[in-house]
C-alpha cells in the first residue's frame, strides 16, 4: 500500500489555515437541519421490562438475540455494548420497581460528531446520529467525548465497528418506524418529531401531575437530546446523571485554539493525514450524506 503524501500534506495544511485564521477545528459542526428531528419518547411508567425491545433490535441489525437468562436486575446495572445496541435495566425505587431502556441519546448537537475528524460519526438532518464506516479512522475520540458513555468498539473484531443505536436510521428512510418502538406491546415507546414528542409528554404531566414526576429527561440535557424520558420519580432514582450541562458539549470548545498548545490540534489531524494517505481506494464507495 503505498502513501498519498499529496492527500496527506493537503490535510496538514487545511490546518495549518484553521490555526492561522482562528477557525473552529471539528470532525463535524452541529446540522443547520431545514426538517425537523425526529426523537423517541420513553415513559417509564408503562415498562414491563419485556426486553421487548431489546429482542426487536438485535433482530433489526443483525446482532446476536439476548440471552433468555440474561434479565433486568434491580441492583445490577445492565450496559449496552459492540452486541446490544439497547438494554432494559430495573430500579427500586421510591414509589416502588421501574424500567429503564439505555441506548443512544442522539443529541441535538452531538459531542461526538464534534469529537470526529472524518465524519464518520454524523448527525443525519433526520436527527439520528450514525456511524459510516468508510470514513472511520478508528480514532475512538467519539467514545471519550461522549457523555452517555454509548459508542462501544469492537475490539476482539479483525475489522472492528462503532456499535451504537441508530434509531433505526435505515428504517426511517423507508418510511418505517425503529423496531423498538414498533415492537413495544405497552407502547411506552413513542416515535415522532422531537416537537411532537416534547408536547406529548408535557400533556401526559399535566393530565396526571400524581403519577409523574415534572421534569423531561433529555429537553435540555446537554444541549438537548434525541431520547426523551418520562419518570414517576426523581430521575436520579433511576440511576440518570442528572448534573450534565444543559448547554451542548461541543460549545465548549468554542475558543480552544486560542488557550492549548499547537500539537493538540496537530496532532489529530496528522493521524487523519495518515488515515487518508493510506487507506484503500475503493471505487465502490458507500452512498453517504454530506
Amino acid at each position: 500500500m503505498s502513501i498519498d503524501r499529496r492527500g496527506f500534506f493537503k490535510v496538514l495544511g487545511v490546518t495549518g489555515v484553521t490555526l492561522a485564521t482562528g477557525r473552529r477545528l471539528s470532525g463535524e459542526p452541529a446540522v443547520k437541519s431545514k426538517k425537523e428531528f425526529y426523537g423517541m419518547l420513553y415513559d417509564s411508567t408503562r415498562c414491563a421490562g419485556c426486553q421487548g425491545c431489546e429482542f426487536a433490535c438485535a433482530e433489526a441489525h443483525g446482532l446476536p438475540a439476548p440471552s433468555f437468562e440474561d434479565v433486568p436486575v434491580a441492583g445490577t446495572e445492565r450496559k449496552t455494548s459492540e452486541t446490544r445496541r439497547t438494554v432494559i435495566n430495573a430500579y427500586t425505587t421510591s414509589k416502588g420497581n421501574f424500567f429503564v431502556k439505555r441506548q443512544c441519546m442522539h443529541c441535538s448537537d452531538p459531542a461526538c460528531t464534534a469529537a470526529c475528524l472524518t465524519k464518520a460519526m454524523y448527525k443525519t438532518e433526520e436527527g439520528p446520529v450514525i456511524w459510516r464506516g468508510r470514513k472511520c479512522m478508528g480514532c475512538r475520540y467519539c467514545m471519550v467525548s461522549c457523555p452517555f458513555d454509548v459508542p462501544k468498539f469492537e475490539y476482539l473484531s479483525p475489522n472492528p465497528k462503532i456499535e451504537k443505536c441508530d434509531m433505526c436510521f435505515d428504517r426511517l428512510q423507508e418510511g418505517k418506524t425503529p423496531a423498538c418502538a414498533e415492537q413495544c406491546p405497552t407502547e411506552s415507546i413513542v416515535f415522532g418529531t422531537r416537537r411532537e414528542l416534547i408536547a406529548e409528554a408535557r400533556h401526559r404531566i399535566n393530565e396526571n401531575p400524581e403519577q409523574y414526576y415534572d421534569y423531561i429527561y433529555g429537553e435540555h440535557e446537554a444541549g438537548g437530546t434525541g431520547y426523551l424520558y418520562l419518570s414517576a420519580v426523581p430521575f436520579e432514582e433511576l440511576g440518570f446523571n442528572t448534573s450534565l450541562q444543559k448547554s451542548s458539549y461541543p460549545a465548549l470548545t468554542k475558543g480552544f485554539l486560542y488557550s492549548v498548545p499547537s500539537i493538540f490540534v496537530l496532532w489529530p489531524a496528522m493521524l487523519l493525514g495518515l488515515h487518508q494517505a493510506t487507506k484503500n481506494n475503493n471505487p465502490k464507495e458507500e452512498d453517504d450524506e454530506e
